[in-house]
């Protein structure tokens, strides 16, 4: 279980493309404490489980599900670090297409102002 959940820990912070030192000194530990989290060696995830989910923006039953993760509304997968790498993936791109479709929709609100400010 350690090592699955220090699995889980390391490809959320390799999708936020940080350093283990980076998390660590979020954490207040030291970086080597912070790879034997990742690696799984003892059970010290568990006291830092609250930071670690604020950190990484989930739920600590997302971080403790192991066997099977929902990739999508119609879809399950057995390998929870891929399908975490997914999700995180998905409402990223989710996002980034919110925030375009703002920008489309100013860029044609003033084009419009502008169309009804000239005529």
């Amino acid at each position: 279980m350690n090592t699955k959940i220090g699995n889980k820990i390391k490809s959320m912070r390799k999708l936020k493309m940080l350093s283990q030192e980076q998390v660590a000194d979020y954490l207040h530990i030291s970086q080597s404490t912070y790879a034997r989290i990742e690696n799984g060696d003892g059970n010290s995830w568990a006291i830092h489980i609250k930071e670690l989910c604020d950190f990484f923006e989930i739920e600590p039953d997302k971080l403790l599900e192991l066997d099977s993760v929902i990739i999508n509304q119609n879809q399950q997968g057995g390998n929870s670090n891929n399908a975490y790498v997914i999700n995180q993936l998905s409402e990223k791109l989710i996002l980034q297409l919110e925030a375009r479709i703002s920008e489309k929709d100013l860029i044609i609100s003033e084009l419009r102002a502008k169309l009804n400010s000239s005529s």
